[in-house]
């Protein structure tokens, strides 16, 4: 089990709570909309807004957490999250703020305490890169988008 450290930022909504898994296999753990005036914001169609959450969070070196979108949100709203996924780094202890983007054909009213997004939490593999004089040679090759005859 990973723990993350959660703090609150000053104007921060407590009653919301933390953030939560909803089932018992839940992968992600829903991440709310916590306005410092409690009140809520409309997202017109085609615009982006940055959501706070109220939170500030202490990553374990190792991990990251990455932001989602909720998938009742995207089908029902079209409502997404155009960074998907938002990644938030082990060193950050800023606060924590989701981009929300409304992809659908009419405006959304985003409300305090919402259910905005969902957070995993991730093991991170820093790579070491390496210049080199040429590649190994694979069956694919260079072919690119669609080459490889499936759609």
């Amino acid at each position: 089990m990973v723990t993350v450290k959660i703090i609150w930022d000053e104007d921060a909504d407590r009653a919301l709570g933390l953030p939560a898994y909803e089932s018992a296999g839940a992968a992600g753990a829903d991440v709310r909309a916590n306005f410092p005036d409690r009140g809520e914001i409309r997202l017109e169609a085609g615009a982006r807004m940055l959501v706070p959450t109220g939170l500030r969070l202490e990553i374990p070196q190792g991990y990251e957490v990455q932001l989602r979108p909720r998938s009742g949100l995207a089908l029902k709203h079209g409502i997404t999250l155009p960074n998907s996924p938002g990644t938030i780094d082990a060193d950050y202890r800023g606060p924590l703020g989701v981009i929300l983007l409304n992809a659908g054909r009419e405006g959304f009213v985003v409300k305090h305490g919402a259910r905005i997004a969902q957070m995993i939490v991730a093991p991170v593999v820093q790579a070491q890169f390496e210049l080199a004089v040429g590649l190994s040679e694979t069956e694919r090759g260079e072919g690119g988008f669609g080459s490889t005859g499936a759609s």
